[in-house]
This record gives C-alpha cells, structure tokens and sequence, in this order.
C-alpha cells in the first residue's frame, strides 16, 4: 500500500480506498497519505467496483483504476496528462505488463484504465470484471508494472481463490462480463472462448503453447516457461473444482475471511 501511494503522490489529484476491513497497516497508510477512505464488506469484484464508482464523492474529472500491487512508470503518467490537456477522447487504455517472481514477462495486456467520471460501469460479476466505458477510446504510452504478487505462495492461495469463484459462477450459470461472440469485440470474443474452452481437445497442451509462445513468455528464460506451467493449472483447478461441484451436489465450503474489524477512524457502509 505505501509503495502505490508512494507511487501516485502529487500526481492523482485525488485518491479513494475501499477497504473490506483489512487486519493489516493498509489503513493506517491510506490516512497517513490522506486518502479517503471507506470500508465495506466485499461481495464479489464487479459489485464493489460498482459501488466505488456510483458512492465514492469523485470530484477529479478523470477517474482511474489502480490495483496495490501496480505501478505507472514515468512514462505512462506524462503520456495520460497529455491525453487529459487534448481532451480527445472518453476513455484510455494502458499497457499493463506482468512481473513474476520478481522478473519482467514479456507479456502485456492491453486494458481500459481510465475514463471521463461518471463514463463507466463494470460488469457485474464475481471474478475478472470489466470497465464498460462509452466514447472514444485511445491508447497511452508507457508501463503499468503489474506486481502479481510477492512470491509464489501468495499468487496460489490467490489463484485458488479466484479459481474457486469462477467454477460457482460457472455452475449456478452466471453471466459473463458480455454476451459471447467469436466474430465480435475483443472483449465478446474472449468471453466466447471463456464459454467454449472447455471443449477443446488438447486444451491445456494448446494453452501451454499459447503462453509459452504466443504472447512470448520463453523470452523470460526458466521463469517463463514456469508461468505458463501454472497458467495452465489455473484453469486445470477451475475445471476440476466445476467437476467436483457437479459430482457432489454442493459447493465448495466457504474459506474462513480475512476479515478484521471495522476501523472506528473511518466509515462503514454495508
């Protein structure tokens, strides 16, 4: 929390914290950076950015999304005032590039980060939600250096959190973040092969590859080919926690929270 603070500081001209009663020091930092802070107990993604977007006293005209364990390079931060001064466009994407293990993956992901304040929804699902921004969209310059995680353990006890999000939504039959389509958005076409993977021959031998070799990450040496190894073991959990769900007739027993208490110094809503 202290290094992404550190990282927007007299550059956002405002920051906000919604906070699902951390037990760490995430509080005590946010207020001694003066971020406004609220606390609110967490539901799924798509639901807690929604409320962020629709609650939150914004009065910047550009809002931006930021993760903790992300950082603007330099670059990027001087490429989105020059979009902002042209005021030409509705919406921004980033070049969001992933570290593992402490390396650099040549591995980018193009996302929409910033719009205009008041210009965007997300979808509301449980896991992986997506801005929906209206308008022109264009692209920034620069890095988001996207820290998956500090070490290996904490990016497992995560992706199996995350995997076990996708394999209940997947069997209560819930939305994906828009209706599928190969021929579609780039978006409608990735939930398209969210919706069908699952009927690949080959499927993980495919993803392994398509990792390792298409978006590049053998460029990246042992750590690499490490990525993608477990990469394709997500969705190896997601597909067997879906298969024991089915099996059984129930769903998975619910991981005790990390949840503390609520900070008295701030406000709770529910």
């Amino acid at each position: 929390m202290r290094a992404v603070l550190n990282n927007v500081s007299g550059w956002a001209q405002e920051v906000f914290l919604v906070d699902s009663c951390s037990k760490d020091e995430t509080i005590d930092i946010a207020l001694e950076f003066g971020v406004h802070i609220v606390q609110r107990t967490f539901r799924n993604f798509g639901d807690q950015w929604n409320f962020a977007l629709r609650q939150l006293p914004i009065s910047a005209p550009w809002t931006m999304k930021l993760d903790p364990d992300e950082r603007l390079t330099d670059n990027l931060k001087k490429s989105i005032n020059s979009i902002i001064k042209n005021n030409s466009t509705d919406g921004i994407i980033l070049q969001r590039r992933l570290w593992f293990m402490g390396k650099i993956l040549p591995v980018n992901q193009s996302i929409i980060r910033l719009w205009r304040t008041g210009n965007c929804r997300f979808t509301e699902v449980a896991v992986n939600e997506h801005p929906i921004v209206n308008g022109k969209i264009i692209n920034a310059e620069g890095y988001l250096e996207h820290h998956d995680s500090p070490d290996l353990d904490h990016w497992i006890i995560k992706q199996n959190r995350y995997t076990t999000m996708e394999a209940i939504n997947q069997y209560k039959g819930g939305a994906l973040s828009v209706i599928p389509s190969f021929f579609g958005t780039k978006l409608e076409r990735r939930m398209w092969i969210k919706r069908n993977f699952w009927n690949i021959p080959g499927r993980y031998v495919i993803l392994y590859f398509y990792h390792l070799f298409i978006l590049g990450a053998w460029k990246a040496g042992k750590v690499g080919v490490h990525w993608s190894h477990l990469r394709v073991e997500v969705y190896r959990m997601w597909e067997y926690k879906k298969y024991e769900i089915v099996l059984t007739g129930r769903l998975p027993i619910k991981i005790p929270s990390e949840s503390g208490n609520k900070d008295p110094r701030v406000t709770f809503i529910d």
